[in-house]
């Protein structure tokens, strides 16, 4: 790599942003966002017409605020916290005109969540609290302003119960065996069955929600197609309206009028964000927003009058960028960029590509190269490159077009880096999606291995060295590919990956129960001998004797989803065979690092261990510990410029 490209500091990609996720009032006199507090991010109050002189709100001095939104009262601003990554969430409310905060869900060891806000009860949210049975989440309305609650309905047994603008409980759905989903209507405080999902349509068929007719629903539907389309149903009538569809991939966003609860537009994803505009005048706004700034935007709050949007723009060579959308001017104020320390950074265009897998199934992936390796910007370096492969998580979820903070740090760094949609992923479609079924170590896997294949073939990567890297069940693909494929990768960095699928099923949260069936027919059945066996063999530890390329591994003591248990089974087993590895436990983290100080301390110990094996550049690790709550029990002394003493703390 150029030695004339500048290193980006970590801690400009990793550290805090200076401002995120910016809210309008519902009255438009006030803007909020997240910003640091003496180092910690926290709630920020400002006039709209006079941002310079915000003051927190919020005075959190450990874990930080990850969200936030308004109530529609426009008197209190809500946002939720857990315990050290324990997704035991509590939800709070800040009233701006007193400053009072007030736990709405003072309950110990439950995971509350916001189920429903409406302008038709601006003083009162709906509350889902699985405080009755753990594995059940009753609806229960809260005054935002006292913190008075009463049960709207208990649960009978579902994964999940819709209400609608007046809160009043509308359906409810149940999974069965087979992963299917029925649905049952609340009727003369009955629930009655009506419709049924099948199971091949159960992860691309969902609820949006009520419009301003009561009986009129608004659905994402697979059924009859293969991608979900956006339809409007009359549960009166039964009769059913196709709004938006793409044979490319599933409607992926929605925009609500926030009063009438009408459509106004709706979303596609298949390389990149695309609106269509569904309502009258909304035509006009997209086209307008369009043009303000580069890269895909997307709506993030408005005022109840709809007149004032806060829009969010993301794009690959710059941090996100926040404007204020006048609608009946057509004018934009330019309110915050996210990463002022990225705004003049060398950071790298990304280039969605389609990569075949063996099969023919296309693979939408994004590629970021280092820019002085492709001087035209035609996606092609050079000459080939290390190469960093990154798996997302989920595994239903996707990578996306955008700014993503690891490819502008590896690609900085000296590194293709590769993300790949592989079968499995959300977005493309139920057959696409359903191809993924208990595929973990088959074809979700050789997906994997195509793509690298594909970055041989085309110039991009070195053979010998292509590097690994994901959390969840990336971390799953990590562990799985220096089992499974220990030839073809050259190390791995598995963050909060499962290496015993057994252990990860019968080990998750409580409130999952309703949907275990789900991980059952789509990972593998614990509850059988059959289902058992093909899970062991699906399992990274069933074959830890076969790893024969570094591995570094991080984990959250408090993780709830890929319990602790799975990187220290994995670790234990490296460690009886002799084989090498590095772990780094942070007992203040679940699923996932919050804390910015562990997330650059991690991060630091990652770019070293990749350097190691790929010959990247680095930035020293310096003080990029400090802070930090990590713990390395094992394997400190195969980190370059680690100082830290293995089996002490920061």
């Amino acid at each position: 790599m150029d030695a004339n490209t500048p290193l980006i500091p970590r801690r400009h990609i990793f550290g805090n942003p200076e401002r995120a996720c910016v809210r309008i009032s519902p009255d438009g006199q006030h803007l909020t966002w997240l910003a640091p507090l003496d180092g910690v991010m926290n709630i920020w109050l400002a006039p709209s017409d006079d941002l310079d002189t915000a003051r927190p709100i919020t005075r959190d001095t450990h874990r930080g605020i990850q969200s936030h939104l308004w109530a529609p009262n426009g008197r209190v601003v809500l946002y939720d916290q857990d315990r050290d990554g324990d997704e035991n969430w509590h939800i709070y409310g800040i009233n701006v005109e007193s400053g009072q905060c007030l736990d709405l869900t003072p309950i110990d060891g439950v995971a509350a969540f916001v189920a429903k806000l409406s302008y038709h009860h601006p003083d009162s949210l709906v509350v889902g609290l699985n405080d009755r049975d753990e594995s059940l989440h009753d609806l229960y309305v809260i005054n935002v302003l006292t913190g008075e609650r009463r049960l709207l309905v208990e649960n009978p047994g579902y994964q999940l119960i819709t209400v609608d603008r007046d809160f009043q409980v509308r359906l409810g759905e149940k999974m069965e065996a087979d992963g299917s989903v029925q649905r049952y209507r609340f009727e003369r405080e009955e629930w009655r069955p009506f419709d049924r999902i099948p199971v091949e349509d159960s992860m691309t068929t969902y609820i949006v929600g009520f419009e301003n007719d009561p009986d009129q629903l608004l659905m994402v539907d697979s059924r009859d197609r293969d991608t979900a389309a956006l339809v409007r149903w009359n549960l009166a009538s039964g009769k059913s309206e196709t709004l938006l569809s793409d044979e490319r991939a599933d409607v992926s966003d929605v925009m609500i009028q926030p009063v009438t609860h009408t459509v106004q537009a709706a979303a596609v994803e298949y390389e990149r964000l695309e609106w269509t505009p569904l309502a009258a005048g909304i035509e006009n706004d997209l086209a307008y927003l369009n043009t303000v700034c580069d890269g895909d935007f997307s709506v993030v709050s408005r005022t109840r009058d709809d007149r004032q949007w806060i829009v969010a723009y993301s794009s690959p060579e710059q941090p996100g960028r926040f404007y204020r959308y006048d609608r009946a001017n057509k004018t934009t104020d330019f309110l915050f960029n996210s990463r002022p320390d990225l705004e003049n950074a060398p950071l790298s265009p990304m280039h969605p590509v389609i990569i075949p897998a063996r099969d023919g199934l296309n693979l939408v992936s994004y590629l970021t190269l280092p820019l002085e390796s492709d001087p035209d910007r035609s996606g092609v370096p050079s000459a080939p490159l290390p190469m960093v492969l990154l798996v997302h998580g989920g595994p239903w979820g996707r990578d996306s077009y955008g700014p993503d903070a690891k490819h502008h740090w590896l690609a900085n760094r000296g590194y293709a880096v590769l993300s790949v949609n592989f079968r499995g992923s959300s977005g493309f479609g139920k057959a696409f999606i359903n191809a993924g079924d208990r595929e973990w170590a088959g074809n979700m896997h050789n997906d994997l291995v195509d793509a690298v294949d594909w970055a041989v073939e085309h110039g991009i990567a070195q053979r010998d060295k292509v590097a690994i890297m994901g959390g969840s069940y990336g971390g799953y693909a990590t562990l799985a590919s220096l089992t499974f494929t220990p030839d073809v990768f050259a190390c791995g960095v598995d963050l909060v990956g499962p290496a015993n699928l057994i252990t990860l099923l019968e080990s998750i949260p409580p409130y999952w129960a309703t949907i275990f069936d789900m991980f059952a027919n789509r990972v593998g059945d614990p509850r059988t001998e059959a289902g058992r066996a093909f899970l062991r063999e699906s399992s990274p530890l069933t074959f830890v004797d076969r790893i024969c390329k570094p591995l570094l591994i991080g984990q959250g003591a408090n993780d709830p989803r890929v319990k602790q248990q799975e990187s220290d089974q994995i670790v234990a087993a490296m460690k009886e065979n002799d084989i090498p590895v590095t772990y780094a436990l942070y007992p203040d983290e679940g699923h996932g690092f919050v804390r910015p100080e562990n997330a650059l301390s991690f991060n630091a110990i990652a770019e070293h261990f990749l350097a190691t094996v790929l010959g990247g550049r680095v930035e020293p690790i310096g003080n990029d510990l400090e802070g930090a709550s990590l713990h390395i029990p094992e394997g400190g002394q195969y980190i370059q410029d680690l100082t830290l003493d293995q089996g002490s703390s920061t």
